[in-house]
Order: C-alpha cells, then sequence, then structure tokens
C-alpha cells in the first residue's frame, strides 16, 4: 500500500464521516479506495477503455405483457455467448424481476443491455458493468475465452 495525505474542510470531512459511517465503512481509507475504484470505471467507460467486462442487468417487467416473456428468452438465447445466468423473482401477480449475469465485450453486452431494457413491457432496467483485464495464461482447457484469446482457461480480472 501507498501511503497518501489529503485535506478537507471541516463540513466536508463531516459529510464524508457521515457518508462513512451511512455505508458501514470501517475507516476513511476503504472508503476513498471504493470512491476512487469506482470514478476510475466509470472514466474508463466514458473513454472507450473498456474492452471486456462482466455486468448485471435487472429489470422488472410485467408477465401479463403479450409474448415478453418469450421475447425476454428469446434474447437471452440469441446471445448466449454473453448470457452466465438469469435469478427470476415473482415480485406480485403481475410483476417480475430479472437479473441476469453477463460478460464479453463490453459493446456488445452494453447493445445487448439496452436491445432488452427496450422492449415493450420491460421498465426499471440498470445495467450494471465492471471492467475486467483477460488473463488466458492458464491451461486448464475450460471456461470462458472471448474471441482471439485462443484456448486454456480464462480469468476474468477486474480493474483496480
Amino acid at each position: 500500500m501507498e501511503r497518501i495525505t489529503i485535506s478537507l474542510d471541516a463540513d466536508l470531512a463531516a459529510e464524508f464521516d457521515r457518508l462513512i459511517a451511512e455505508r458501514g465503512y470501517q475507516n476513511r481509507s476503504e472508503a476513498v479506495r471504493d470512491l476512487l475504484r469506482a470514478h476510475l470505471e466509470s472514466s474508463r467507460q466514458l473513454r472507450g477503455e473498456a474492452t471486456h467486462c462482466v455486468a448485471n442487468l435487472s429489470y422488472v417487467y410485467n408477465h401479463h405483457e403479450r409474448d415478453l416473456a418469450e421475447r425476454l428468452t428469446a434474447l437471452q438465447h440469441g446471445q448466449h455467448d454473453l448470457t452466465v445466468a438469469t435469478l427470476h423473482a415473482h415480485l406480485d401477480h403481475e410483476n417480475c424481476l430479472e437479473s441476469v449475469i453477463l460478460r464479453g465485450p463490453t459493446a456488445a453486452v452494453r447493445g445487448f443491455a439496452d436491445s432488452l431494457i427496450a422492449e415493450r413491457g420491460v421498465r426499471h432496467g440498470q445495467l450494471n458493468l465492471i471492467d475486467v483485464e483477460i488473463d488466458t495464461g492458464h491451461g486448464h482447457g475450460h471456461g470462458y475465452r472471448p474471441a482471439g484469446s485462443g484456448h486454456g482457461h480464462v480469468h476474468l480480472k477486474p480493474k483496480t
């Protein structure tokens, strides 16, 4: 670890301490690390540097909407290379919550998420995307292999 020192005015420090307490951080350092990670992730994505990612797409939909469940399933099957798993929960007699774990090229994951959220009857869609580095240096012969990565086990390491 590298130690850095920052100076904050009293009001900002007090507000930061309230945030730390609300979120349950044990200390200021871990809170600052998380804030930096989030900002760096956002900056990488804005600059288009996030080439591969893991992501969680969550959305609510009305299962009575005509053919919507079938359309959503067809979209996921059409992008089976991106879709890792889906969690489905019934919220009430009409609404369902789904959370889809995705991985792959960032542009493809975003495109898939946008098309699914845009389906008539889907609401409250949210994509949480995390940029990853691809490590293909393992020769286990199984696991996710992005195009051009060769053969072998792949590790998707979150950046920073």
